[in-house]
């Protein structure tokens, strides 16, 4: 028999979902949905992710109730169909249980991943490269679309900073936990004695938020905007006309810029997106800082403060600082294998049963 869990919980919760699917079904409906495609867009999305998960659940549910009343006949020459069908239904109930994770108010939507190489010069530069790779392969396993936003070339080899979109269900439920700084120690090939170097990078992730979120709004009287040539590698790949775009948001200071686009208007919404992410992460963190002065603490991921250690020398070894979670193959991990120390973060960060 299947053992008791509170995922019947989500089984059973299906009518609050199908109230709202009924009512975002009928806004789309409406014959000026697309007058604003972005939203339009948005709202299909959500429309069809909440199908999906409620055919899904309603599925699930009907696969559990078949199972309970093959069992209630007692029949014995069922036994051998039933005890497949029973472990298929386990395994589905612990995928379903880790999801439940995912159930944050961003969580199901895009995200917008940045990597900033730290001190260390070149090392760091091209330990942020590496970064970039594994995010990128990890994407490319689980079906999330990438683009760049912007990207600064290191000065010898490696990347300075790169912005990256990761477009796909739960992208910013699962890659929040790769926030904070990345720290590497290897032989570098960069030192002419071959020594051991430690370097750092510092990765954010970002909730994408669209247009309509009432809880960031944008006066563009309180933007400055800049703009310029784009940087690159020369030759052909430099930009003759000045596409690059520079934001700056006054009230706040925070800068961004988008360079990658041959488009100055695609880089404008580009940058746009990004500011956004930023003003709602400081929005959110101002929150937490107000209910961490009630609790006693508040600890903000920067430097100094690593989440995992990538060593390669003398031993391979990844570990995760915040959950001891560690990985002997170094490699893999570095070709995007990181949904282990993904799911054992999102295991930790689990509020108690209630």
């Amino acid at each position: 028999m299947l053992k008791p869990t509170k995922i019947s919980r989500s089984i059973f919760d299906l009518e609050r979902k199908e109230e709202e699917y009924l009512k975002l079904s009928k806004l789309t409906e409406q014959a000026d949905l697309w007058n604003d495609p972005q939203k339009a867009q948005s709202l299909m999305r959500k429309v069809s992710l909440l199908r999906n998960e409620i055919d899904s659940w309603k599925n699930f549910s009907s696969r559990i109730h078949e199972a309970k009343e093959l069992v209630e006949l007692q029949d014995e020459s069922l036994r051998p169909e039933l005890e497949i069908e029973v472990a298929n239904l386990e395994k589905e109930i612990s995928k379903r249980e880790f999801d439940l994770l995912l159930s944050g108010e961003y969580d199901s939507g895009n995200a917008l991943l940045s990597i900033h190489a730290g001190t260390g010069g070149t090392d760091s530069q091209d330990w942020a490269e590496m970064l970039q790779r594994m995010y990128l392969r990890y994407c490319e396993k689980h079906k999330f679309s990438t683009e760049i936003l912007d990207f600064s070339p290191g000065e010898e080899a490696g990347i300075k900073s790169v912005t990256i979109a990761v477009n796909g269900d739960y992208a910013y439920g699962y890659l929040k936990s790769e926030k904070g700084v990345h720290r590497l120690v290897r032989l570098s090939p960069f030192d002419a004695n071959h020594r051991r170097h430690t370097s750092f990078a510092l990765v954010e992730v970002l909730p994408e938020v669209s247009e309509d979120d009432p809880t960031i709004q944008i006066n563009p009287d309180e933007l400055r905007i800049d703009i310029f040539r784009s940087s690159g590698a020369g030759g052909q790949n430099v930009q003759k006309n000045a596409t690059a775009v520079r934001l700056t948001h006054l009230p706040t200071g925070i800068v961004v810029t988008c360079q990658n686009e041959r488009s100055q208007m695609q880089n404008r919404e580009n940058a746009m997106r990004v500011l956004r992410a930023r003003l709602l992460e400081i929005r959110r963190e101002q929150q937490e800082k107000q209910l961490a002065e009630l609790k006693g603490e508040y600890i903000k991921a920067e430097w100094g403060n690593q989440i995992r250690s990538y060593v390669l020398h003398p031993y391979q070894m990844v570990k995760d600082h915040r959950t001891n979670y560690e990985e002997g193959n170094a490699q893999s991990v570095l070709d995007g294998e990181i949904d282990l120390f993904i799911e054992s973060y999102l295991k930790q960060q689990r509020l108690p049963a209630d």
